[in-house]
């Protein structure tokens, strides 16, 4: 897979309210720390058998604090 074929995620914390359903979806991508503020990223590229999943992830976030990408960012 090219640089340019990977699919990338980013995570707004500003914006992210720790709500937790990304975990819930992609607990390979995304962690909740105790007494975080926001969620983190554990990986920025998604692997594609989870792209389904991240897409999922996107629009299920209330806060709306999930990109997804292509390509290096």
């Amino acid at each position: 897979m090219s640089k340019s074929d990977e699919t990338v995620v980013r995570l707004d914390q500003v914006r992210c309210r720790s709500y937790g359903i990304c975990v819930s979806i992609l607990p390979d991508v995304f962690d909740l720390p105790p007494d975080a503020k926001s969620a983190v990223l554990l990986r920025r590229e998604v692997d594609p058998d989870d792209v389904e999943d991240l897409e999922e992830a996107v629009r299920a976030c209330p806060a709306q604090a999930i990109f997804q990408c292509s390509g290096p960012t």
